[in-house]
């Protein structure tokens, strides 16, 4: 499960309840299962409600992106994706079962997923929002509206592009941070992995390819 501090919470309008925290895990996808959950999810968000055509909702991005889902109580009810450029990461394709829309799931997934950008050494992400949502979208998280940007329209929507800084995190990882802490599970960083645990096994160190 993915922490959440204040430093996720920068980029919301407001901090979470405390009980909104613990309501809701947040996972990031690292198997197979995780994934088609997170496809299920957006199946029957995007293709069946919105009819967004299917080589427009799984566009190429996915196996290269990273992928959070959200649960309550051991079912996978919400997801979203990310992706990362030079200086910013990227939120998209955030989806919620109906029976939870007007939760705050939403708020507490996208936290998580600051959480992980300032992790990374981002203070900055953006979002291309579904015009029409910008109300919500401005209430809910601290963002700016990038007004100089030119329209944007896809499968059938106007889109509006958001800007949303984040707080420094003290412990981002760098070029120059521990190397085993590198190569951990992303967003495990602070647990020791599978590969910590082979550098015990003693013996002669072999002189092969990375």
């Amino acid at each position: 499960m993915l922490a959440i501090s204040e430093i996720g919470q920068s980029g919301l309008s407001r901090p979470l309840r405390p009980e909104a925290i613990e309501q809701f895990q947040i996972e990031l996808v690292r198997t197979l299962d995780a994934y088609q959950k997170m496809v299920a999810l957006r199946s029957i968000t995007f293709m069946a409600e919105q009819d967004c055509p299917f080589d427009e909702e799984y566009d190429g991005n996915d196996l290269c992106a990273t992928h959070l889902l959200a649960f309550a109580d051991g079912q996978a009810i919400a997801t979203l994706r990310l992706r990362w450029f030079a200086g910013f990461g990227k939120v998209e394709r955030v989806c919620v079962l109906p029976a939870y829309r007007g939760t705050s799931v939403v708020k507490v997934m996208l936290a998580a997923a600051f959480e992980l950008g300032a992790r990374k050494g981002f203070r900055r992400m953006t979002a291309q929002i579904q015009a029409r949502l910008w109300p919500l979208w401005s209430r809910t998280l601290n963002c700016n509206l990038l007004k100089d940007r030119p329209a944007l329209v896809f499968s059938d929507y106007e889109y509006y592009e958001i800007e949303i800084p984040l707080a420094a995190h003290p412990e981002a990882i760098r070029y120059n941070s521990d190397p085993y802490q590198m190569i951990r599970p992303e967003g495990a960083w602070d647990e020791p992995g599978v590969l910590d645990a082979s550098r015990e096994r003693g013996g002669d160190i072999r002189n092969v390819a990375a």
